[in-house]
């Protein structure tokens, strides 16, 4: 199966700090979940995928929030430079890559303005989490692509299983 996955989660160094939340290397992640995220890479096709790269921001980069969550969104750095069009720029170009490469499935990083499918910051940049989308993953789901964070990687399993 065809899955997109966040890069910072393959360990590439794209997080707005300049680092990453590499799954296999981090040592809160259990070694049975380790395990089960490498059979999924192993077993499948990966196409990694950073969104807030993609739509022209460079790492590291000062954090950013939607502070806004309704057209028109409205996407801040922490100092108040408005980077809506970085994320909504990335967000199309994952579609873009979903649509032309026939991808079903991500794998995205929780809680990110751009990645978070069930959580993101609330955009006061005080670690508050809410129910709420990111922008990438936001639009992905409006298209059908179905979305999975790390912290859901027995039910990506599962899909995947049931979905070959």
């Amino acid at each position: 199966m065809k899955i997109l996955v966040s890069s910072c989660l393959l360990g590439e160094d794209v997080k707005y700090d300049g680092g990453n939340n590499s799954i296999a290397l981090n040592p809160k992640v259990s070694f049975s979940l380790k395990e089960l995220f490498m059979d999924i890479l192993c077993e499948n096709e990966i196409y990694s995928f950073c969104p807030e790269v993609s739509g022209g921001l460079k790492t590291p980069r000062t954090p950013a929030e939607i502070v806004k969550r309704d057209k028109p969104f409205i996407v801040q750095t922490q100092n108040g430079e408005d980077v809506t069009i970085n994320f909504l720029l990335g967000a199309k170009k994952a579609l873009d890559l979903c649509i032309e490469e026939d991808i079903k499935v991500a794998l995205l990083k929780a809680n990110s303005p751009s990645c978070g499918n069930i959580k993101t910051y609330d955009g006061t940049f005080t670690n508050t989490l809410i129910e709420s989308q990111g922008l990438s993953a936001k639009l992905l789901k409006e298209n059908g692509i179905t979305v999975f964070n790390e912290e859901e990687l027995k039910e990506l399993s599962k899909f995947i299983k049931t979905n070959k």
